[in-house]
């Protein structure tokens, strides 16, 4: 059968158009005005591949159908087909979210660092933890990040707290999950470049053209993510995410909190993506306040203004006025905006003992619970048996409930704690327990070994009281609650100093070494060497 050069043409059209059908990118951009004065802005890329269903680990031993993909990211989709994995969360952060300031965030993975976390069916020629060290090694290639160091040392499975975001396709294989936080790693703009390339419109147009590095990184707080899963009925979906807290009023000259996008970024948007089904900018409206906003919004309520990128004639430039204030003056107390407020210390001046405190608020007039979840190296290793609970200096037994503990074994795997904590209203509980730190090998330590370690943020997932009963006896095997996934927080990392030896040592060993080998070599080599005679001296010529 013979075709015409036009006939093939329509054809190959044809068969871009059917294989774009298959594949939705949507991307938005949510800007929030704080109340000291910042702006929160977070972006979000999503390309979603109808009717994919994640690879069964038990075909790993079997070549691989053959994947087309035109938006989603091709580098990404190796990786997952490539080891099976169901759900994927990846984020990398700078600084510390204020809770009490800034509220929640509107992504919640906030914690300082790196965490990467995975569910994956068992089953195939591989094992899970297997796929989970090619998983970690394949991400730190794609993204230019240290997550080859997230090795067993450091790999738990806290199932209370991280639970699956999306559906699990088959019922009948069983999943794990396997969670890793590294709060050492820094992020930068060799991790951001990967990140762009992953868009099916890079940073050349579209929201994404508004992530500019320079003022990106001089944020306030900033992180990147990508999250990986599967949506029973629609495919799988892939959602890279950017969150920043910016600081308008510092780098104003009349130190005013108005703000723009090309003051905050630099940039505006001058064309939208092509490829974006929907491409959308959302704009939290002050409340209580005179304002005024620019250009106006493709739709307004009294919350929100939108704007529809694709429906702009010319490049916008997003702005919020506050015409009435001369100069913003930063409030120095904010009533918090969490249910709860979390605050971690690490007392004790000894490096072998500790006392780890949390002091624990419920800003609510009722009742709450809230999970906790400790998941630390075996650097720091806990005394569980020395945990108490208390109120108003008041001792209470039952305010812990459900721990589940799995020690820590040294260079094997880190301790995980895991608890529900009741709250009574307006109250502030206070936790301790004693830790210990042991001893290092010298080949141990890091580079800097002064400066001290970073422990990983604690975890905290506050829930109301009543739905306490749909926990389980064994947080293991717990259920999750359909408001935990908004609501985890995170703690700041801490710092533990941990017993170093002096490092000089070898270097003062080395030098007086080699002195007494050069006193005893050369005292030998000139005994060996030179040649003792008597010289007799003539009486005559000495008189």
């Amino acid at each position: 059968m013979r075709y015409s050069f036009k006939s093939f043409v329509c054809t190959l059209c044809l068969g871009v158009t059917v294989a774009a059908l298959s594949e939705e990118f949507h991307e938005e951009l949510f800007l929030r005005p704080l109340r000291d004065g910042k702006v929160s802005a977070r972006f979000s890329f999503s390309t979603l591949l109808n009717g994919a269903v994640p690879r069964d680990p038990e075909t790993l031993g079997a070549e691989d159908e053959s994947q087309l993909y035109t938006l989603f990211p091709l580098a990404l989709g190796q990786i997952l087909r490539e080891y099976a994995v169901t759900e994927l969360h990846l984020t990398l952060n700078a600084g510390k979210w204020n809770y009490d300031r800034w509220g929640y965030p509107d992504e919640p993975g906030v914690g300082t660092g790196a965490e990467l976390w995975a569910w994956m069916g068992e089953g195939g020629i591989a094992s899970v933890d297997n796929r989970w060290l090619g998983l970690r090694n394949a991400l730190a290639g794609l993204f230019c990040a240290s997550l080859g160091s997230l090795d067993e040392q450091r790999t738990t499975s806290p199932v209370l707290t991280f639970q699956p975001e999306g559906s699990l396709p088959n019922s009948t294989v069983n999943y794990r999950l396997r969670h890793a936080t590294l709060p050492s790693e820094h992020v930068c703009t060799e991790n951001l470049t990967p990140f762009l390339k992953l868009l099916p419109c890079k940073s050349l147009s579209g929201i994404a053209s508004l992530l500019n590095p320079h003022k990106l990184f001089d944020a306030d707080w900033h992180g990147l993510g990508m999250h990986v899963r599967y949506l029973e009925g629609a495919g799988v979906e892939v959602r890279l995410a950017t969150q920043a807290v910016l600081d308008p009023v510092r780098t104003s000259s009349d130190k005013r909190r108005d703000w723009s996008l090309s003051a905050i970024f630099d940039r505006r948007i001058e064309k939208a993506c092509p490829v974006a089904r929907s491409s959308v900018i959302r704009v939290r409206l002050p409340q209580n306040e005179t304002y005024a906003i620019v250009p106006s919004p493709s739709t307004m309520d009294s919350i929100y203004a939108t704007y529809l990128v694709r429906e702009m004639e010319k490049p916008l430039d997003v702005a919020i006025l506050w015409p009435e204030e001369t100069k913003f003056v930063y409030p120095t107390a904010i009533e918090p905006q969490t249910h709860i407020s979390v605050h971690r210390t690490l007392n004790g001046a000894s490096q072998h003992a500790g006392h780890l405190a949390l002091t624990v608020t419920n800003n609510h007039d009722t009742e709450l619970q809230a999970g906790y979840l400790e998941t630390m190296p075996w650097l720091l290793q806990f005394y569980l048996h020395t945990l108490h609970a208390e109120i108003d200096g008041v001792l209470r037994d039952d305010l812990v409930k459900l721990i589940s503990y799995t020690p820590a074994l040294p260079h094997v795997q880190p301790a995980l704690l895991q608890a529900v904590l009741t709250l009574p209203p307006r109250s502030t509980m206070r936790l301790t327990m004693d830790v210990v730190k042991p001893f290092l090998a010298y080949t141990e330590h890091p580079p800097d070994a002064q400066r001290g370690w970073d422990l990983p943020p604690a975890v905290f997932v506050p829930f109301a009281s009543q739905n306490a009963s749909q926990i389980g006896s064994d947080p293991q095997q717990g259920a999750v609650l359909s408001d935990v996934r908004s609501t985890r927080m995170y703690t700041p990392v801490l710092l533990v100093d941990l017993a170093t030896p002096d490092f000089s040592m070898p270097y003062n060993v080395i030098i007086m070494s080699c002195t007494l080998i050069a006193l005893i070599f050369g005292m030998v080599f000139n005994t060996l060497t030179r040649k003792f005679v008597v010289v007799r001296v003539d009486e005559k010529k000495s008189s």
